[in-house]
């Protein structure tokens, strides 16, 4: 399902048949009721043949695969073998987080500080011309925060921007139950202004 050697997720597509993506082609997240281990997310992706679908990923495929953890293997052209991956990339992402350097950061504007977060924790994605507007649900406080970041940012484990865009408005604990007005509020000519006021 998830390519860490092209950062790339693999959905089935009504109209080519299989559509590779990266996350920051993703629209909105949203946890299916009654999974719990693993979660399963229900996932709506921009898809290069120009519509929308919907597919499924699991927490593991979600947050850890992108790490490298559960890779395959590759062409050793050195050797011209076929190794395994996991471990070496594995020891990469662990030394990086060791060193405080971690795979996806936001801005949590209620607690005014960058927080370390997985994939799992964002829930609406809105693409701009040069910026994707991000929803994320804090790991540390559960309040929603609005970041405007590239799609690097979020594609890209261990790409982090040197500056983040922040929607500075606390937004009410039930903005996952109104998920569409939240949708239709990143589309909106106010969030466009706001956005080009930071």
């Amino acid at each position: 399902m998830y390519d860490a050697l092209t950062s790339r997720y693999t959905f089935a597509c009504p109209k080519v048949g299989e559509s590779r993506v990266t996350l920051s082609a993703f629209r909105t997240l949203e946890p299916l009721a009654g999974t719990a281990h693993p979660v399963v997310y229900c996932v709506r992706f921009a898809c290069p043949c120009g519509s929308e679908h919907d597919g499924l990923v699991s927490h593991d495929e979600l947050d850890w695969a992108p790490l490298g953890l559960a890779s395959g293997v590759f062409l050793n052209l050195m050797t011209s073998r076929v190794e395994p991956v996991a471990a070496e990339l594995a020891e990469l992402a662990a030394a990086r987080i060791k060193a405080g350097e971690w795979p996806w950061s936001f801005f949590c504007y209620p607690e005014e500080r960058p927080r370390p977060v997985s994939p799992s924790s964002f829930f609406v994605l809105a693409p701009g011309e040069r910026s994707l507007g991000l929803a994320v649900r804090c790991p540390a406080c559960q309040r929603t925060s609005v970041n405007l970041v590239s799609h690097e940012h979020v594609a890209l484990p261990f790409h982090n921007d040197p500056e983040v865009g922040v929607v500075e408005h606390v937004f009410n604990d039930d903005v996952a139950r109104t998920l569409e007005e939240f949708r239709a509020e990143l589309y909106s000519a106010s969030f466009d202004t706001r956005r080009l006021g930071l």
